[in-house]
């Protein structure tokens, strides 16, 4: 019989690309119990019929998480503040994972994460404290929840992930159209280089983390598929849409500036890649990304199967 590996968020943008890797994996080293609260949506079903076994479990539900961690060799731990933008949800939510996995005698756990910024920036001096003890909300609450995993005493891997090229298409960071008819990006990062991935192979590259046995246990990992600067950015996008793309170099204050939630977090979140450059991209080696991720995809090769997908303003018709 295969090793189960558990995936949290299995109908998602990370879980579900591990579920598929996993799936298409010719030797079949692992059996897929794919973990989502709807598991009766279309995503859940295409796992199903594909091989995985789906379970239904909330991350809140902390006996329907034992449950899904019950007899798994391996498990894939992942949280998503974008749907309450609560740290304190995601902390509680690791923690549940974690004491799970523990109990649960998982022999090798993949924790989704990043950095909690304020160990590089002090918190209140660089850019506004949110949620009063935050630099970057998203960011520093999984960071903290790492103690959860490293204290549990299952062997852990911390994954830090890039930035989806897929934000292009769903997250509103594609190219807008200026009132002189010019397609524009924008973002806080000066001229700095940008560690981006698919998000595909997010998951392929966990995959390439099991796959190695428990060896990678007990270590940090960054992925990215290239880095960039705004400006190559454009240029590529702008081969692929063939329609010429400028890239405008923004403040953090501007980008905050219409006050909504989420920008003034995002604002944080660039000025941070911004101002830490040189470390955020040698933490996310392309190279050696590609050694567990061998099909890892740059972003011209990533443009060429999803550029159709990204919006693009149409001209204004004349009067």
């Amino acid at each position: 019989m295969s090793r189960i590996i558990t995936v949290f968020g299995a109908t998602g943008a990370q879980g579900g690309g591990l579920a598929r890797a996993i799936l298409a994996d010719p030797a079949r080293r692992f059996a897929v119990r794919a973990v989502t609260r709807r598991p009766d949506s279309v995503a859940a079903r295409a796992l199903a019929r594909a091989g995985a076994t789906v379970v239904e479990a909330d991350w809140d539900d902390a006996p329907a998480v034992q449950r899904a961690l019950d007899g798994a060799y391996g498990a894939y731990c992942v949280t998503s503040f974008w749907e309450h933008y609560s740290p304190e949800v995601e902390q509680a939510q690791a923690r549940i994972m974690a004491e799970a996995a523990a109990r649960a005698g998982v022999a090798h756990v993949i924790w989704s994460t990043l950095e909690d910024t304020r160990r590089l920036i002090p918190l209140g001096t660089r850019m506004p404290v949110l949620k009063g003890r935050y630099n970057v909300p998203h960011y520093d609450g999984k960071g903290e929840a790492d103690r959860f995993f490293l204290e549990s005493g299952v062997p852990a891997t911390l994954l830090y992930t890039s930035a989806y090229w897929e934000n292009l298409v769903v997250f509103g960071m594609g190219p807008q159209r200026r009132a002189d008819g010019t397609l524009v990006i924008g973002f806080p990062t000066a001229d700095k280089r940008i560690p981006w991935i698919g998000a595909e192979d997010i998951g392929r590259s966990a995959f390439g983390i099991f796959a190695r046995g428990t060896s990678l246990a007990g270590m940090t990992i960054g992925i990215a598929g290239e880095h960039l600067t705004g400006a190559e950015l454009a240029h590529q996008l702008a081969a692929a849409l063939d329609e010429p793309v400028r890239y405008e170099a923004m403040t953090p204050e501007a980008y905050r500036a219409p006050g909504h939630e989420a920008l003034v977090e995002l604002a944080n979140m660039w000025q941070f890649k911004r101002d830490c450059e040189t470390l955020y991209c040698a933490t996310r080696s392309v190279a050696a990304t590609r050694q567990l991720n061998p099909a890892l995809q740059d972003f011209r090769a990533w443009l060429a199967t999803h550029a159709r997908r990204i919006p693009v303003p149409p001209l204004a018709s004349a009067a």
